[in-house]
């Protein structure tokens, strides 16, 4: 036959020597395994008789809540959604679209500029003269009139070439603080995705943990009842348990929390259920050579690249507002049609000509104005080589934390064995009465903090395997939605 060993995660089957003590019913280990067997739900006890209590805290499924059943989620599918749904992201994408528009407005400068004009004037009298408030022709005569009047930059000598490049600058920086928008966000959408597989996995954990110490309570008090046991040890298991219930009762809160903001990160108002699928982030090797990794990210974090186009952008509007001192030559061609007029009128008119435009004294406005723009530009230099600076330490803490979460795994997996092997040892000492139930019970307490330990390190070396990716602009994501409205 087969003994039942409790732990704190579920039952294992041993084979073994049938168990008895003296004083119980007829069949003592008969009806003990009866009354453990029977206290497990079906479904839970082949899965817990087919497993061991490690592979069993990783494989459970969640148990569906009421209502509609739960939308199956994969990390990739996560990202999907979040980049379309998320309000971050589409506000960065219409800052992107309207730092274009402004490049557009400056480039139209370098394009001809072409205006309609009409004109019905009734003048007092034939000899009708304005008098003041101008130095142009004051005469007005009486006309109906229409036409059109091209304008054509011929060269202002780099001002509006230099003003249209700084504007394109700046709409690449748009772009890119909207490509850093959405990398945050999927770093986000990792973090809350591995923070709820954790929270689940902690959940079964302490599911198993309330199964296994309700059928412990069960058997000592069996034993309790048939004399063998004393009302201590009774009082003591039942310590456990209510231990066990404020265990699950904090993992079912935390496991509802990270479903909240996973739903938040993607973008949803309300809070979604979810069945998640296992993913792992693109893998990382550990390795000593830090240098490639503080490469990479000098070389594709999109706030760096944006920071670079300001400073650029900078350096181009200092050297546009340095050309407004020079002169500005256009050609200029009007003509246009008079249907009814004074005699003294045309019928028609046509004409043409080049304006000569050089500014020379407007109290100092000039030069100040460049001088204000290169000290920006300066300005954006240096803020440059500080992200850079803390990009180069944000990528070494991020490959300092991943290397520390996989050294914490691989510890707590061992920590996880010994702790199974103790609580066995534990708990066979307790059933030939050579120990207390205060040493199972701390051996218990202790199995379920390591297993605990065990889940929380595996997932974490996910979430830091994941933050170093986003350190060094390697997270996948996928191109703008393209808003055009």
């Amino acid at each position: 036959m087969k003994r039942y060993v409790l732990t704190g995660l579920g039952v294992i089957a041993v084979a073994g020597v049938a168990f008895s003590e003296p004083g119980l019913a007829a069949d003592p280990d008969s009806e003990l395994k009866a009354r453990l067997v029977d206290a497990l739900p079906s479904v839970a006890q082949e899965m817990m008789l087919a497993q061991t209590p490690a592979e069993y805290s990783m494989n459970a499924p969640p148990v569906p809540a009421s209502g509609s059943p739960p939308q199956t989620l994969t990390l990739d599918q996560a990202h999907a959604i979040a980049l379309k749904n998320h309000p971050g992201i589409g506000a960065a994408d219409y800052r992107a679209l309207a730092a274009n528009e402004v490049y557009r407005q400056a480039r139209s400068g370098l394009l001809p500029q072409v205006n309609l004009y009409g004109s019905v004037v009734q003048a007092e009298s034939a000899n009708t003269r304005i008098m003041a408030g101008g130095l142009n022709n004051p005469s007005v005569f009486n006309r109906t009139a229409f036409g059109a009047g091209v304008s054509q930059l011929i060269t202002d000598f780099g001002r509006t070439s230099n003003l249209t490049a700084s504007s394109k600058l700046q709409a690449s920086a748009e772009s890119q603080n909207a490509q850093t928008t959405r990398e945050q966000v999927l770093l986000e959408v990792d973090r809350n995705y591995f923070g709820v597989l954790q929270a689940q996995a902690l959940e079964n954990v302490a599911k198993q943990t309330v199964d296994t110490r309700q059928l412990l309570l069960d058997r000592v008090s069996i034993l309790a009842s048939n004399k063998l046991k004393s009302d201590l040890d009774v009082s003591f298991a039942r310590v456990g348990l209510e231990d066990a219930r404020l265990l699950l009762q904090r993992a079912q809160n935390d496991f509802d929390s990270a479903l909240a903001s996973l739903s938040a990160v993607l973008g949803y108002s309300e809070q979604q259920r979810f069945e998640l699928v296992e993913s792992k982030p693109s893998p990382i090797e550990s390795g000593n050579d830090l240098a490639p990794l503080v490469e990479q990210a000098l070389r594709d974090r999109p706030e760096l690249a944006s920071f670079r186009d300001q400073r650029d952008a900078a350096l181009r509007l200092a050297r546009s507002f340095r050309d407004a001192r020079l002169p500005t030559i256009s050609a200029v061609i009007a003509t246009g049609d008079a249907p009814s007029h004074d005699v003294r009128l045309p019928d028609t008119y046509t004409a043409g000509g080049l304006q000569v435009s050089v500014p020379l004294f407007a109290g100092g406005f000039y030069q100040a104005r460049q001088r204000e723009a290169e000290l920006r530009a300066k300005a954006a230099g240096e803020s440059l080589r500080s992200v850079e600076d803390n990009v180069t330490r944000d990528v070494r803490i991020a490959w300092l934390n991943l290397n520390n979460s996989r050294e914490r795994l691989r510890t707590t997996e061992q920590l996880s064995r010994y702790a199974v092997n103790a609580y066995q040892l534990a708990e066979a000492r307790y059933k030939a009465g050579s120990s207390s139930i205060v040493e199972l019970s701390q051996a218990q307490l202790e199995l379920t903090s390591a297993q605990i330990a065990a889940t929380g390190a595996r997932y974490d070396v996910l979430i830091q395997q994941s933050a170093l990716n986003f350190e060094i602009g390697g997270l996948t994501s996928a191109p703008a939605n393209g808003r055009t409205d």
